[in-house]
Formats: structure tokens, sequence, C-alpha cells
């Protein structure tokens, strides 16, 4: 696709703008629905370096740090496959992400994180077992909805 002055597109996620008696709107059309099919309830095969083999149209990943092949120089973005082709996006601020690989929910804030499993509460000189297990029911319902992975 040719490129678009910056002005011609919206802030946050660069959807291309139509304009009156624009020619060939199609194709201006077309981009910003594999943009928004990329972006919305964002869910990505992984994080990793390197682009996978064989990747399907609708599949999405984040580039890891030092990556390689086709997503060399890409570092921290996503990088979706649409029409057979790389789609790239820069993360905003608050945006979600649920990565199938680790089963869990990531946050992008000033990069990448996610929720670390906290561990079951054992020991001590005081022992409340009815505590202990509401904190492990917690943990186990907070894994299962995908806030910390289960591995």
């Amino acid at each position: 696709m040719t490129d678009i002055p910056f002005d011609s597109r919206t802030a946050r996620h660069e959807l291309p703008l139509l304009f009156a008696g624009q020619a060939q709107k199609e194709s201006f059309v077309n981009e910003a629905l594999a943009r928004i099919d990329a972006l919305l309830h964002l869910a990505v095969e992984a994080v990793q370096a390197a682009p996978p083999d064989g990747p399907s149209d609708g599949q999405a990943w984040i580039i890891a740090p030092a990556p390689s092949g086709d997503w060399s120089e890409r570092a921290g973005l996503i990088a979706a496959r649409q029409g057979g082709q790389w789609l790239y996006f820069v993360p905003r601020e608050g945006m979600r992400a649920f990565d199938r690989g680790s089963l869990r929910e990531l946050v992008f804030r000033n990069g990448w994180i996610a929720a670390e499993r906290p561990d079951e509460a054992i020991g001590g000189t005081t022992v409340d077992s009815e505590a202990r297990q509401a904190i492990a029911r917690v943990i186990t319902e907070l894994q299962r909805v995908g806030i910390f992975s289960s591995n």
C-alpha cells in the first residue's frame, strides 16, 4: 500500500482516513479493517524474537528483544499477519493482549508486563487454615481467568 501522510491517519493506531472525492477508497477501508481486526481484542501467540515458520493470517506476536529476520529492528512492536504480509503496530499505554502461549494477560506500561503468580502461604508461627484455603482459591481463580500463567 502507498504511504499516506501522517495527518491522514488516526492518532492512536494510524488507521487511514478517507477524504471527499478520494480515489480507490476500498484500499484505505480495507487497510483500516485489517488494522482493526489485528488490534481489537488482541490475542498473541507468544512473545518471541524470530518470525514463525508458516504463520496464518490473523495470528499475531509481540516481538521480543534482539529480533531477527523480517522482525529485525522491530523489538517491542506487535507483528500481525494479514493478507500474507506482516503489519506492525506500536503498542500504546494501557493496551492489553492475551498471550496464548503462556495463557496470561499482558499489559503495556512502558513495556509489556504480566502479573506473576504469588506463592501460597506456608510456614509461620500462627496458622490460619481457612485464610490459607481462601488465598489458595483466589490464586486458582486468578490463574483460571488468565491474570497470570498456570506454569
